[in-house]
C-alpha cells in the first residue's frame, strides 16, 4: 500500500506498476483510453491531469483509489509494520 500525498507520489506508483508489468507506456496509454502526452504528465507528477483521466489510468493497472482519513491510513500502516511514506 502506499500514501499519495502528492501528485509525483502518485506518478511514480502509476510508473511503477506499468514497469513491473513490462507494459510500454505507449501501449498503457492505449489500453487506458488515454493519450500518451497525458500519461506521461500523469507519471512525472503533473498537477493538471484531470481526475477522471487518472482514474481510467488506474483502473486500467488494476490499482484502486482508497480514500482514508490520515489516521486510518497510519493505523493501517502500524498493523502492517511499515512506515508511512515521507513526504516528497
Amino acid at each position: 500500500m502506499n500514501i499519495v500525498k502528492d501528485t509525483k507520489t502518485l506518478g511514480g506508483v502509476v510508473r511503477q506498476t506499468r514497469k513491473t508489468n513490462g507494459i510500454r507506456i505507449d501501449d498503457a496509454a492505449s489500453f487506458a483510453g488515454v493519450s500518451v502526452d497525458l500519461m506521461s504528465r500523469l507519471e512525472n507528477g503533473t498537477s493538471s491531469v484531470r481526475l477522471d483521466k487518472v482514474l481510467q489510468v488506474l483502473e486500467s493497472l488494476g490499482l484502486a483509489l482508497v480514500v482514508m482519513t490520515k489516521d486510518e491510513a497510519l493505523d493501517l500502516n502500524e498493523q502492517k509494520g511499515q512506515l508511512p511514506c515521507p513526504p516528497q
